[in-house]
């Protein structure tokens, strides 16, 4: 590991020369391929540097007790500065193995959120609204934006499905363990005997990807227009707006008609299917991961029930962790970090746990 940490300082030291340079600089896409690179392994320089600072502390503080001229109360400082540097090289060292642990290459990534309503019809509907709140709200705590792609509204409020983006750094490392069933147990307003009924919401969190990460052959699409309807003014549902885009290969289908602009739906439409094209070949991979591994957080299994919302009791578990939250008005208002918290420790524990088989 030592090794390694080495190496990743020795790269730090040439980075900071590189991003110093005239030439460098001028090279904008080089310079913010460097900054990048500088900016990511960082975090791993400023542990090992604190943890060679421990060791240094320690050594020092072994002189001094071994020292016969010095006396006792310099002892006793050197002791307890031994106590306290052994303690956090302890801290540090669990730090950097997580530190050095693989990194998934889209978790820098913006996302697509796609949320469709499942069993329990009208109310399945109106908790995809709630689950739609709920994501929106903790984009905001984060200060991400948030933007709608396509949307099917129920007239009851709540929704069949919706497509939204989430646009910040670091978005997919936080959300993409919502992929999933999400099932809620409440009593609808609809229902005057008082029963609780249970409906499920799945979720798919793909990484949003550039045009030039996925190659699409134009020959491979059928695209269609055809007039939006609901509502949306006069403008939508007096032209044919709406675009439906085919993926011959696979059968993707994708259908906005948010905007009143065929151009910006088409642009839209794109943008998903080619996050879902890419999560496609992901799906492959996490496929395999889970025959391996079951147990494993980061499995992706959209069919996998991963979370309750019980409104009686007010809480919430995710089954994946075995983790029960009494805080189930906080978490629909988007205070979600406990959660996420929770689930990103877990996988961290399982990546190590496999590293160290």
């Amino acid at each position: 590991m030592f090794d390694k940490l080495s190496a990743i300082e020795e790269r730090y030291n040439e980075l900071s020369e590189k991003v110093s340079d005239p030439a460098v600089i001028a090279d904008s896409a080089n310079f913010a391929k460097l900054c990048k690179e500088q900016s990511d392994i960082a975090p791993i320089v400023e542990k090992y540097k604190e943890y060679k600072t421990c060791k240094d502390t320690i050594s020092e503080g072994e002189e001094i007790i071994a020292d016969p001229d010095m006396d006792k109360e310099m002892k006793e400082l050197a002791e307890e500065e031994i106590k306290d540097a052994k303690d956090r090289i302890e801290e540090l060292s669990k730090e950097l193995k997580i530190l050095l642990l693989p990194k998934d290459p889209n978790d820098d990534k913006s996302v697509i959120v796609e949320i469709r309503g499942g069993a329990g019809g009208d109310e399945a509907a109106l908790f995809a609204g709630d689950l739609f709140r709920m994501f929106t709200m903790y984009a905001e705590s984060n200060r991400w934006k948030t933007e709608i792609l396509s949307s099917n509204p129920t007239d009851i409020g709540g929704y069949k499905e919706i497509s939204f983006s989430i646009e910040g750094q670091g978005a997919y490392s936080k959300l993409k363990f919502e992929s999933g069933v999400h099932r809620v147990q409440r009593i609808p307003s609809t229902e005057s005997g008082g029963r609780i009924h249970t409906s499920t919401v799945t979720v798919a969190v793909l990484p949003e990807v550039e045009e030039v990460e996925v190659d699409i052959n134009a020959n491979d699409l059928r695209i269609d227009v055809f007039r939006a309807g609901g509502p949306g003014g006069q403008c939508v549902n007096t032209t044919d707006s709406a675009v439906r885009i085919t993926h011959l290969p696979t059968g993707l289908v994708v259908s906005c008609q948010d905007e009143k602009s065929q151009h910006k739906n088409k642009d839209k439409a794109m943008k998903i299917l080619r996050s879902r094209l890419y999560d496609l070949v992901q799906q492959e991979q996490h496929d395999k991961i889970a025959s391996e591994r079951k147990s494993q957080v980061g499995t992706g299994d959209r069919s996998e029930r991963i979370r309750t919302y019980n409104f009686p009791q007010g809480r919430v578990t995710d089954h994946r962790i075995g983790l029960t939250l009494h805080k189930l008005d906080s978490i629909l208002n988007g205070d979600m970090e406990e959660l996420i918290s929770a689930l990103i420790t877990t996988h961290q524990s399982e990546l190590l746990a496999g590293e160290q088989e």
